[in-house]
């Protein structure tokens, strides 16, 4: 079987799974799963992350199914490319874990320098000033993937909105903000 027939089978599968067909999704895991278990594990490096990891990408490709077009691309490029994004979000949670808690473990933090505090305080008041003029959507995902620290994928869940949406926005908003900041200086 050449690679072009067996994406193909696999792309009828993903369709077979978008309708519910456990079956289908039975065979698709099956000549998948040790490609996307790969894919994570070179990206964690560690086996029993891995497998948490490969888990949940097939869970999330259970849900998103119906949003899989074959125009597109194959259904490998699509799981491959969400195996190995879930992999670098649990690598970025897993250094802002770290950091958080070497923060929380440092005994005796300096003294700010108050000119430091100064600047920063005009900073966070240019930076606050931006905001309120970008609109209300704009605002919205800046808020959500800046000050309440979530993730792209986070943001499109709590919109309701396909992932590419929600990047689309924050990266036009980043502009927008970027454009007013610049302006009041």
């Amino acid at each position: 079987m050449t690679r072009g027939s067996t994406n193909s089978t696999l792309d009828a599968l993903l369709l077979r799974v978008a309708d519910g067909d456990q079956a289908a999704f039975a065979d698709w895991y099956d000549a998948t799963s040790t490609m996307v278990y790969g894919i994570v594990l070179r990206v964690l490096r560690d086996r029993a992350q891995a497998e948490e990891v490969a888990q949940e990408v097939y869970v999330e490709a259970w849900r998103l199914a119906a949003r899989f077009d074959p125009g597109l691309g194959s259904s490998v490029s699509w799981l491959n490319t969400m195996a190995h994004r879930r992999a670098v979000d649990r690598v970025r949670s897993a250094d802002r874990a770290l950091r958080r808690d070497a923060l929380a473990a440092a005994d005796d933090p300096p003294e700010p320098d108050p000119s430091d505090l100064a600047v920063l305080h005009d900073e966070c008041r240019r930076a606050r000033q931006a905001v309120e003029k970008l609109s209300t959507t704009q605002r919205e995902v800046i808020e959500l993937a800046y000050f309440q620290g979530r993730t792209h994928r986070e943001v499109a869940a709590l919109l309701d909105i396909p992932l590419g949406t929600a990047k689309t926005r924050i990266r036009d908003a980043l502009r927008h903000l970027r454009g007013h900041l610049e302006e009041a200086t």
